[in-house]
């Protein structure tokens, strides 16, 4: 396909004999600048703009200035063509935009070699793009993929998880409705708002469910246990978080390190660590923590407060809500906790529309 070449000139002549030396591209013409601007908007596929300065109507420096201006036409290179013989004319027309001019009288091997370097940069130009973009769409499509295989990933593993431990499903789904609440409100109110970024808290969000994944490494004979743990079983418990630390580690020791498994090793790590130093696996003390083993820490705890299990009752809100003010600066994080207070009742009102749809999913079984 021939490259397209729009030629400007008030003179019939210039146009008949540019015209002939060009004679293998494919050209339009427009006898003055409104009838330039207008032949662009109708021609999508110009890739060269031969301009005369001088006309009628609109000068050149004006039809530039209009094409340089439009982000549909600013990348059309721009030729003048002039008998004007001045520096500071050749100037203007280059700080205006243009990437040549030719003086009038036309010399046709100058005009060819000319037109034809300028054709091949811009021919040059749009491939390199259409490569770009071309690459752009697969980095994004396989960018998909991937999201889409890690969110395959987790729904696997929290199954998993789910099999040995029934109530660890809802428990999943809700805690990671907590954390989202929190990190979003801690990013706009709170001394964490640098540290929170919108990429942050995506990460947080998406990999608190697997923040008990280790436990798929602890014997039936603990983990399903109804009563009180013994100290012996307690320290096997203790070791979910170790399993899960050491699982992580070595998926990035194949992976390489991202943002997506060191923040998934983190809350699966640390979650059970306190702010006074008195938690495990590692005894880590106040911001020692992850913030995002902190921001997991009091979700876990309000969820496993307010839910019902095998060896308690569940709590009310308000009997929880006492219970998490009372281990402020001690178990959680002073600023978590107040953040928590500040938006209780979205806590609230996750655990009571979970508890409706369970309730609703066992009466449809009767």
């Amino acid at each position: 396909m021939r490259s397209s070449i729009l030629i400007v000139d008030d003179s019939p002549a210039i146009i008949h004999l540019v015209s002939g030396i060009l004679e293998d591209y494919h050209l339009i013409f427009a006898l003055d600048g409104e009838e330039a601007l207008e032949k662009v908007k109708t021609n999508n596929s110009i890739d060269l703009v031969l301009l005369d300065i001088e006309m009628p109507n609109k000068n050149g420096y004006e039809v530039i200035k209009e094409l340089k201006n439009n982000p549909a036409t600013e990348n059309i290179p721009v030729i003048f063509l002039t008998v004007k013989d001045d520096i500071h004319e050749e100037t203007k027309g280059f700080e205006l935009g243009a990437v040549d001019y030719i003086k009038k009288p036309i010399n046709s091997s100058i005009l060819k070699a000319r037109v034809s370097t300028h054709v091949n940069l811009r021919l040059a130009k749009l491939f390199i793009e259409n490569q770009n973009e071309i690459l752009e769409n697969k980095v994004m499509q396989r960018t998909r993929e991937i999201i889409f295989t890690r969110d395959i990933t987790i729904d696997a593993m929290m199954s998993l998880l789910e099999i040995r431990d029934v109530e660890s499903g809802q428990h999943i789904k809700r805690t990671q409705l907590y954390v989202g609440e929190l990190c979003n409100y801690l990013a706009k109110h709170s001394v964490y708002s640098d540290q929170l970024t919108k990429e942050k808290i995506y990460n947080i969000y998406k990999t608190a469910p697997l923040h008990d994944i280790g436990k798929v490494g602890i014997p039936d004979r603990i983990l399903l246990k109804p009563g009180k743990l013994t100290p012996e079983e307690f320290e096997l418990m203790k070791k979910h978080t170790t399993f899960a630390i050491d699982a992580f580690s070595n998926v990035s020791e194949r992976l390489g390190e991202n943002n997506f498994l060191s923040i998934a090793r983190e809350i699966a790590g640390t979650h059970h660590e306190k702010w006074n130093g008195r938690g495990y696996p590692f005894g880590l003390r106040g911001t020692q923590i992850p913030l995002s083993g902190r921001v997991m820490a009091l979700a876990d705890v309000y969820d496993a407060l307010v839910s019902k299990r095998v060896y308690k009752e569940a709590f009310s809100h308000e009997r929880s809500k006492e219970i998490i003010l009372s281990e402020k600066g001690s178990q959680f994080d002073p600023v978590i906790v107040d953040a928590f207070c500040d938006i209780e009742d979205k806590f609230h009102q996750i655990h009571m529309e979970h508890l409706a749809s369970e309730k609703s999913k066992y009466e449809e079984l009767l």
